[in-house]
C-alpha cells in the first residue's frame, strides 16, 4: 500500500507549483514583470504575428478575460503589448506583442533559463524525461 493517496499527491504538487512561481516573481521581477506577464509575453512571442485575441490569451495562461485585462492594461501602457481590433470582427480585441516587449522578454527569458536549471539541477536527464512524462498524464 503506497503512503500515498492522490489528495496527498496532488496537494504536494500545488504547494510546489505555489513555490516555485514565488521563486519565478521573484527573478523576473528584476526585469519589472511577474511570472503571469512573462507567460503572456511568450505566448504572444510564439503566437502567428506575434498577436492573439485576448480571450483566447486568457485561456492559454489561465486567467478570466477580466483578469487577462487587468494584466495587459499595464502592459500596455509601458508599452509591452498594443491593443488592436481585429480586420475580420470589430467585436473581437487583439493583442500585439511590441518590439520593446520582444525586447524583454528575450532578456526575461535568461533570468528563467537560470532559474530552471537551478531548480532543476539535482535531476537527471532520465529524471526530467520522466517527470515530464508523469506530469502530461495529470487530468
Amino acid at each position: 500500500m503506497s503512503i500515498f493517496t492522490s489528495s496527498t499527491l496532488v496537494l504536494r504538487f500545488a504547494e510546489q507549483q505555489v513555490f516555485l512561481n514565488r521563486k519565478l516573481d521573484q527573478a523576473l521581477s528584476a526585469h519589472g514583470i511577474s511570472f503571469t506577464e512573462f507567460t503572456a509575453l511568450r505566448q504572444l512571442h510564439i503566437a502567428p504575428n506575434k498577436q492573439i485575441r485576448r480571450i483566447d490569451l486568457a485561456q492559454l495562461i489561465g486567467l478570466s478575460a477580466s483578469g487577462v485585462t487587468r494584466l495587459l492594461n499595464p502592459m500596455e501602457k509601458i508599452g509591452l503589448v498594443t491593443k488592436e481590433a481585429s480586420e475580420r470582427d470589430a467585436r473581437v480585441s487583439l493583442v500585439k506583442l511590441t518590439e520593446s516587449g520582444e525586447r524583454l522578454l528575450k532578456e526575461a527569458e535568461v533570468s528563467f533559463d537560470h532559474l530552471a536549471d537551478r531548480s532543476l539541477q539535482d535531476f537527471t536527464e532520465h529524471d526530467c524525461s520522466e517527470f515530464a512524462r508523469l506530469i502530461s498524464k495529470i487530468r
